[in-house]
């Protein structure tokens, strides 16, 4: 009988599932603030992780430096997505704002590809060292990096959300857009935050996958087929529980890869749909019901 490392398997899932987390986060986060289901998450992570490795590689900056000058150009990028593209979609009637994000990710895709080309490239490590020990289970400096930021993400999304103005009018149009805009909320800056954080999200899971899978245009798929898979687990309307579904699957992805490694991506499809079949509104999302 095949004898699990477990300790190994956790921790190695939780870093794995940090990344997953902060995806299905930026996922969930921009559905709660602007109602549209985004599929070009995983390309927008994938661009932005070209341009820092450009900043670094042929500007030569220093990883922070380019990682601070990356997250600014995502947020602005998201922002100018949910302005030009996504506002002027929703106007009309004729095309759904989520098809329009399935051809912004295939944009993306073809940019990155003209600008970098389609090999494989080795993305600089952020961190360098020996790994640390405890007992028998290591931990490699770059998944205690990735959990780090994960944690220290997680604390100032908890923090901004919960006692900042902005973050509380974030909150207020995610759960009644109408009534936050008779109290004077202006909607339509809240989506252009709620896309510029989410690609902001975005940049942060690229770069820091980068080093793991190498850095080509098609690097993101899937990871993103995991991160949908874990916003389903933790609840659509749930951003606590994308968190949450992002590092269970973490686990669930590592201890799985070990024991059976052909069925490691097949896990995400058959937990789709088992949550939706079980429990469509997730593990801590609600069921909303909508007047119309």
């Amino acid at each position: 009988m095949l004898e699990l490392p477990w300790a190994q398997l956790i921790i190695n899932g939780l870093a794995l599932g940090g990344l997953y987390a902060l995806a299905a986060f930026g996922v969930v986060l921009i559905f709660k603030t602007t109602d549209v289901i985004t599929f070009a998450q995983g390309e927008m992570a994938m661009f932005c992780a070209f341009i820092a490795f450009t900043l670094i590689t042929a500007l030569n900056m220093p990883f922070l430096l380019a990682l601070v000058l990356t997250l600014v150009l995502a947020a602005m990028l998201g922002v100018v997505i949910e302005r030009v593209v996504i506002r002027r979609v929703s106007t009309t009637s004729l095309i759904n704002p989520v098809i329009a994000t399935v051809g912004l990710g295939l944009i993306l895709v073809g940019v990155a590809g003209w600008v970098w080309g389609y090999e494989v490239r080795a993305f600089p490590m952020p961190v360098t060292g020996p790994p640390w020990r405890v007992g028998t289970v290591v931990l490699s400096q770059l998944n205690a990096l990735i959990l780090g930021v994960v944690i220290v993400l997680m604390v100032l999304l908890f923090v901004f959300f919960r006692y900042s103005v902005i973050g509380m009018a974030m909150r207020a149009v995610a759960q009644n857009r109408l009534a936050a805009q008779l109290m004077g909320i202006s909607v339509n800056r809240i989506n252009a935050l709620g896309w510029g954080l989410g690609t902001a999200l975005a940049a942060v899971t690229g770069i820091l996958i980068a080093p793991l899978n190498y850095l080509d245009p098609l690097m993101m798929g899937d990871v993103m087929l995991k991160a949908f898979a874990a916003a389903v687990l933790g609840g659509f309307t749930s951003m606590p529980g994308a968190v949450v579904g992002g590092l269970l699957l973490g686990i669930m992805d590592s201890v799985v890869g070990f024991i059976v490694p052909e069925l490691r991506t097949t896990i995400a499809f058959l937990l789709i749909v088992f949550v939706l079949v079980v429990r469509p509104s997730g593990l801590l999302g609600r069921h909303e019901i909508k007047k119309v």
